[in-house]
């Protein structure tokens, strides 16, 4: 019962951290990068339904990944099988986004652009996650 608590934790820390990047993430592309990068003028969101689907997929795949990175670096601390994980989750939520850059009928230029959010923003979890370890508010997996 101890180990799903400290995963639900680590879940919760994890789903809140992508969440957030998402957020920071959308607030930039919308006001910064689509207004003065013509190339990248797609990734302009207005708030409506896409965009709220959108955060709860990224706030479910944060919790996924909390969990998951809390098993990755159970007992070992093994630094290319955290960065791994990361570059894993990262791409995998990346690739989701083809369709997007797919659609800018100019350049791939969004698509790239969305893919390396995605690493960054599991990045921030995993980051958020080591100090959530360190400072003890979530314990590692611990192997049986």
């Amino acid at each position: 019962m101890a180990e799903r608590i400290e995963s639900l934790k680590a879940g919760i820390i994890g789903g809140l951290s992508v969440c957030f990047a998402f957020a920071i993430a959308n607030l930039l592309n919308t006001l910064v990068l689509a207004k003065y990068v013509q190339t990248l003028a797609c990734l302009q969101n207005d708030v409506n339904w896409h965009l709220w689907v959108s955060g709860a997929v990224a706030s479910f795949t944060g919790f996924l990944f909390g969990v998951t990175y809390r098993y990755i670096i159970r007992s070992d601390q093994n630094p290319q099988l955290k960065a791994g994980g990361v570059l894993a989750f990262g791409l995998v939520r990346g690739l989701t986004q083809i369709e997007i850059g797919w659609n800018s009928h100019s350049t791939i230029w969004p698509f790239f652009v969305l893919a390396f959010e995605s690493v960054l923003w599991f990045a921030l979890a995993a980051i958020a996650l080591n100090i959530a370890i360190q400072l003890r508010w979530v314990k590692p997996f611990s192997s049986i």
